[in-house]
């Protein structure tokens, strides 16, 4: 142990104090996830850019998170949760101030990118405090406690943007958070204890063939929307990417300590879960930037009214848990997953079916099925993927998982970003008059590609243990 780390729970008092940070700290990261899919309009008219190209200041925040959740344990280990936790804030402040200061959209995805650093470390490192500061029989009320910011940060956080770009700017979504950050940061200096651990060597190796596989793979999908890039570079880049995921898994079984080692992918269930999660993903990740653009850009409607249509997608997936248990215990995990994947790639389709003349009750009705659908694809994916992991495997499995929970959103508006670009230069029409059309064919190939997901969640075995259905929720919005 390191001076100033601590092994014991911290005292009665104390400790809500640290479930309060802590859930500080998720929220202003889950707020920052969702704020600004409804500003992009208004943003890229600010910058001087199509809406259509915004797409980037929500990849580079998505996989900046990515790559980064992967060495955060690791360096809580090393350095101290309260360390850590104070950097993670200190360097989100930091993203967020040079995010409000961006002239052009360059700027601002730089600004992202470091905000994302910051992003990564909040959640992951506030759940190891947690785990840390509470004794087995607490833990269960405490993370239930701090999940609260997940399901919050989500259900305001479209509203909240689209109203502060019409009532002040669009740089007041990343403003707020520097008053948040600075109550953080002394907070955290003065109740979060600095727990840390004995750690082990770093697997650096592993981390950047990683890491470039990502980046790279996700480059080359961006690229597809007709962007500039030729598409040699494409295509190398898409090899390069596809190589180092190979080189890495090389690497891990002949490493003594990976960063992921190979045996986690020996649990059927957490195999299949985690393949399902990345594919499920990529149309789920969509939805959240497309919705706000399709409102705004196909349909009319301004900021203010696109954040409150997300309303009822936010709500329904908070009343959708409730049942959640209920159903996957009464059928199973694989029909479930099987049957819900197909409907929730039909309803994402069924987005192509919006029109100006439809009645807003209907619009309602149509946003709040996705909402009960997504949230209980997102459960049912996040257990059957944990559930059978031994307590040895649960801290590297859930690393890996966070890890892949992002890469899939950013995939998910990568890929949608792409399809856009691409109907855009076959329909005409991207982000005028004519935007509909494009709109209609994006939604309905997303669609088609979330009900192929479903072809991995049949490789579950017809007899999985039900397992905990609510296990592993925390930030899955």
């Amino acid at each position: 142990m390191q001076p100033g780390s601590q092994t014991t729970p911290a005292a009665p008092d104390k400790q809500r104090l640290i479930l309060w940070i802590v859930a500080i700290g998720m929220f202003m990261q889950l707020l920052d996830s969702t704020i600004v899919n409804t500003a992009l309009p208004v943003m890229a008219h600010s910058l001087g850019e199509s809406p259509l190209r915004m797409h980037a200041v929500v990849v580079s925040y998505a996989l900046t998170m990515a790559v980064v959740i992967p060495s955060t344990g690791w360096l809580a280990d090393r350095f101290g949760t309260r360390r850590v936790f104070m950097m993670a804030i200190a360097l989100f402040m930091l993203g967020s101030a040079a995010c409000a200061a961006a002239t052009s959209l360059d700027q601002l995805i730089a600004a992202r990118v470091l905000q994302g650093v910051g992003g990564a470390m909040l959640m992951p490192v506030g759940r190891l405090v947690v785990l840390r500061a509470f004794p087995g029989e607490q833990f269960l009320a405490a993370i239930s406690f701090v999940a609260i910011p997940a399901l919050v940060g989500p259900l305001i956080g479209p509203t909240l943007g689209g109203w502060l770009v019409e009532v002040a700017s669009w740089h007041w979504i990343f403003l707020i958070n520097l008053p948040i950050g600075v109550i953080g940061l002394l907070a955290t200096r003065r109740f979060i204890p600095n727990f840390s651990a004995a750690s082990g060597r770093f697997d650096l190796g592993g981390y950047l063939l990683l890491a470039f596989a990502m980046v790279s793979v996700s480059l080359a999908l961006d690229g597809l929307d007709g962007g500039g890039w030729t598409h040699t570079l494409l295509v190398l880049l898409m090899v390069l990417g596809l190589a180092a995921l190979a080189a890495y898994w090389l690497h891990a079984l002949r490493n003594p300590a990976p960063l992921f080692a190979p045996v986690l992918f020996k649990v059927h269930s957490y195999r299949v879960g985690l393949l399902g999660n990345l594919f499920a993903r990529i149309g789920s990740g969509a939805m959240p930037y497309l919705l706000p653009l399709l409102l705004q850009v196909a349909l009319g409607y301004s900021p203010a009214e696109a954040g409150m249509l997300m309303l009822p997608i936010a709500l329904a997936s908070m009343s959708a848990k409730r049942v959640t248990t209920l159903i996957i215990t009464r059928f199973g995990y694989r029909p479930v997953l099987i049957t819900n994947t197909l409907l929730l790639g039909s309803v994402i389709a069924g987005f192509a079916l919006m029109a100006p003349a439809q009645p807003l009750w209907l619009r309602i009705i149509q946003l709040a099925v996705f909402g009960a659908i997504n949230s209980f694809q997102f459960t049912a994916m996040n257990a059957v993927t944990l559930k059978d992991l031994a307590a040895a495997q649960a801290g590297s499995g859930n690393s890996l998982f966070s890890m892949i929970q992002m890469l899939g959103m950013s995939l998910g508006v990568t890929c949608a970003a792409a399809l856009l670009g691409a109907f855009s230069g076959w329909l005409g029409g991207g982000d005028g008059s004519q935007a509909l059309p494009v709109f209609r064919a994006t939604v309905i190939a997303i669609g088609l590609l979330t009900m192929g997901s479903a072809l991995i969640f049949w490789q579950l075995r017809e007899q999985e243990p039900h397992g905990d259905p609510m296990a592993g929720t925390l930030g899955d919005a």
